[in-house]
């Protein structure tokens, strides 16, 4: 699992590059995520959100946005420049219901309903994963969905991490793979960009 605490505390952040030069493309799968859901959209979690690069756009949209990062200099830093609608927590998404408990701001259980992560997931090691994906369920509203931007694994995969669709599936049981897709590798720069990007979005069964 890279060392995120050391690559902020050095400056070493390519993923922030990525959320400007990709800023269209993200868009447009926010896009669709929202075309068949009524309003007001309801909570959305932005599992490791950084320096908050994602959960403002998902507030302007309407959802009200809760972002959560273990790194605490990198939630500071979101929280400086957090516009309305926004929340920044820090937490660990391997274990958000412990971590979250009695946290003023942070989602009820069965609370929230949808969950964006890009590059969070695919840095784990598979029981990272799947405290990922029990902390996503626990907190899931029925009919909740998750999408997530993630890397396929390739032999770079334990410095810039990876996982493969059946990794996916098999952490988040309960859950239904509704589409996969490519994701755009614009601002990815090498290697990354030939680690073949998949967006993956999920419902809660």
């Amino acid at each position: 699992m890279p060392d995120y605490a050391r690559m902020y505390r050095f400056g070493v952040t390519p993923w922030e590059g990525y959320a400007k030069a990709a800023a269209p493309s993200i868009a447009a799968v926010l896009d669709r995520e929202e075309s068949d859901r009524t309003r007001p959209l309801g909570t959305a979690l932005d599992l490791g959100c950084g320096r908050g690069q994602f959960t403002p756009e998902l507030a302007r949209r309407g959802w009200r946005a809760v972002g959560v990062d273990v790194v605490p200099k990198a939630i500071e830093a979101a929280r400086r420049r957090a516009g309305p609608g926004v929340t920044y927590l820090v937490g660990d998404v391997t274990d958000l219901v412990t971590d979250l408990a009695s946290v003023a701001g942070a989602p009820e259980p069965g609370s929230v309903d949808f969950f964006l992560d890009i590059g969070c997931f695919q840095g784990f090691d598979a029981r990272a994963r799947g405290g990922e994906a029990r902390s996503v369920t626990a907190l899931a509203a029925p009919g909740a969905t998750v999408l997530m931007l993630a890397f396929g694994p390739t032999r770079l995969r334990s410095r810039i991490g990876g996982v493969s669709q059946a990794e996916v599936e098999s952490a988040f049981t309960g859950w239904t793979l509704d589409d996969v897709r490519a994701a755009d590798t614009a601002g990815l720069g090498w290697p990354m960009n030939r680690t073949s990007p998949r967006w993956y979005r999920l419902r809660l069964a």
